[in-house]
């Protein structure tokens, strides 16, 4: 028993230690200004808690948005804080992040929790929240479309931190062709509506370019709940005569992120999105068509996840990735991890933070540090009754597999 004891004490330290790559965040570099989101008042006007806060709220909608950050930030502190507990994994989260900053929670005190913020630059700020949440690599989410977003890139500051990589947003082109086709144009790429060999070759420049101005790590897309493929559908034909193309050209993978219905409640704007289930079916169709493409998918319905992990046993060039979006809750994550593990070993990605708000990397990986630990701890216990003994460096390579590995070593850049 004591061996086993230690065993379990050795995976969940290290589990809560090593150091992770964040394959898939809405967070920028310092060296993107505004865009880059932290601080006390953005922490509480997430999306998540502003839908929760509405729960308990008669307030119309439009007096809500117009109020400023800092008076919207005050009421769902009130709300989700002061008036009721905060025991949903949102306002747990806001919790854990002042603890882990070495605020006093006890104090209930928001104007002082704002003042220990203000005394930090933005640099110091990130190295240390990257500090606290052992997270050495963050990969963005980047749109050439984003008006503030693309001068960085210009600039060529876009680069400058070595931690903070690139993945190339492509949702306009393949969800919303009309405005993609008016964004190309005022960059300078004669495209038009009607599709042609000459406005498909523009779009291939311009992710060609854009790739190699960024650096960028994969393409990203997140597609509705219907998405289908093949199909008599212009996102079939982006995805055939442009997305895979350029993808084998660069040696990138694409990444699919499915199960998305926009604008549920289009008064909570960005909060107003909802999950639907999808077909797992245009995932293998394209995993067989393309076999020589790398696919990292993830998929935001519940009742999905099984059959994904199934799939990807079949296919070695998917990567199965995180638990996404409504789905990175303590229940679901365990949930999701055991079954991917006993249906894949080690040999995907179990994590990915999502985090729009750059302090949430501290709670997100903490929890799910926790529930890897706790899941692999019961997996060796078993091999160890069995008569396998792992070792610590055994245990070191299998959790680095899945916290960085897997994914570069997916993407090529191992």
């Amino acid at each position: 028993m004591e061996d086993l004891k230690l065993l379990r004490q050795t995976v969940e330290r290290l589990a809560g230690e090593m150091p992770v790559t964040d394959m898939h965040t809405h967070l920028y570099a310092p060296e993107f200004g505004k865009l880059l989101l932290w601080g006390v008042d953005e922490l509480l006007i997430y999306h998540y808690l502003i839908s929760e806060s509405f729960r308990w709220s008669d307030q119309e909608y439009d007096d809500f948005w117009s109020m400023s950050k800092k008076e919207q930030a005050d009421l769902i502190w009130k709300t989700l804080f002061i008036d009721h507990s905060p025991v949903s994994e949102a306002t747990r989260g806001f919790i854990t992040i002042l603890r882990r900053l070495g605020l006093d929670v006890s104090s209930r005190n928001l104007d002082d929790y704002r003042k220990a913020f203000e005394t930090r630059t933005v640099k110091e700020h990130v190295d240390t929240v990257m500090q606290i949440a052992g997270v050495q690599k963050i990969v963005m989410t980047n749109d050439p479309f984003d008006e503030l977003e693309r001068p960085v890139w210009m600039s060529g500051e876009g680069k400058k931190d070595p931690r903070f990589y690139a993945a190339l947003r492509v949702d306009a082109l393949l969800n919303n062709w009309p405005f993609a086709v008016k964004e190309l144009q005022k960059l300078g790429y004669a495209v038009e509506e009607t599709w042609s060999e000459g406005t498909k070759d523009e779009v291939r420049r311009f992710l060609k370019e854009w790739i190699v101005r960024m650096d960028a790590l994969y393409l990203a897309v997140s597609m509705p709940g219907d998405f289908t493929y093949p199909a008599e559908h212009h996102r079939s034909v982006m995805i055939d005569e442009v997305m895979i193309p350029v993808c084998q050209e660069q040696g990138i993978p694409f990444a699919l992120m499915i199960g998305v219905r926009r604008n549920a409640n289009p008064s909570l704007r960005l909060a107003g999105d909802m999950s639907m289930s999808s077909d797992v079916s245009a995932v293998e169709a394209l995993c067989r068509r393309y076999p020589e493409q790398k696919f990292i998918v993830t998929m935001l319905a519940r009742g999905n996840q099984h059959e994904l992990a199934v799939l990807a046993r079949k296919f070695r060039n998917l990567m199965i990735f995180g638990c996404w979006w409504f789905l990175n809750i303590d229940s679901i994550v365990e949930e999701m991890t055991r079954f991917r593990v006993e249906l894949l070993g080690t040999s995907m990605i179990p994590i990915h933070s999502d985090c729009r708000v750059f302090e949430q990397l501290i709670y997100k990986w903490e929890y799910s540090r926790a529930i890897i630990g706790r899941v692999l701890a019961d997996k060796y216990e078993k091999l160890h009754l069995s008569g396998w003994r792992v070792t610590e460096e055994e245990i070191r390579r299998d959790l680095d597999d899945m916290y960085n590995r897997n994914f570069w070593r997916f993407i090529g850049r191992e």
